[in-house]
């Protein structure tokens, strides 16, 4: 895929249901078979991405970023910039769209969104069987650095700009 018609931009409350249907079929991919279809993509988990995402639209220590290609939200990122809780909460792209370049690109300006805002180290937790995930962040920088319940914890040391 050509990486130049990918737009990213922040997100906007409108955005929301595009983000949803992005953020439920991504985890429908990875959880499906570990938890009950109800935790990841029934209507209960539905209203609660959306809810996330608007307050993290709306806060001062989020920042949601979307990559559009061609009009359409095909991936978002949800950052966090709390002191102490420096963390990339969300990442997700369209299942249909994998290694197409989309991943790396909007990676590429979440680590741009924390160099604006200086920070040194963020951290995500991946879900542990999600190896795919746990492969791209590796390919990205990220090094695993704790493990809790069903989740992975990796740490990027942000490049200086």
């Amino acid at each position: 895929m050509d990486t130049a018609s990918v737009t990213i931009r922040d997100a906007h409350p409108d955005d929301l249901d595009d983000i949803a249907d992005v953020h439920r079929r991504a985890r429908a991919t990875y959880y499906a078979g570990h938890l009950p279809e109800e935790e990841y993509d029934g209507p209960d988990e539905l209203g609660r991405c959306r809810a996330g995402t608007e307050r993290a639209i709306g806060a001062a220590d989020r920042r949601v970023l979307c990559a559009l290609r061609e009009g359409r939200i095909v991936a978002f990122a949800v950052l966090g910039f709390r002191p102490g809780d420096e963390k990339l909460y969300q990442f997700h792209v369209d299942p249909d769209l994998w290694r197409a370049g989309l991943g790396s690109a909007l990676h590429g300006a979440c680590v741009t969104a924390w160099q604006d805002a200086a920070l040194e180290t963020v951290r995500l937790d991946v879900f542990a069987p999600n190896r795919r995930a746990r492969a791209f962040y590796a390919r990205q920088g990220w090094v695993a650095d704790g493990h809790a319940d069903d989740h992975v914890t990796m740490a990027l040391r942000v490049p200086t700009a």
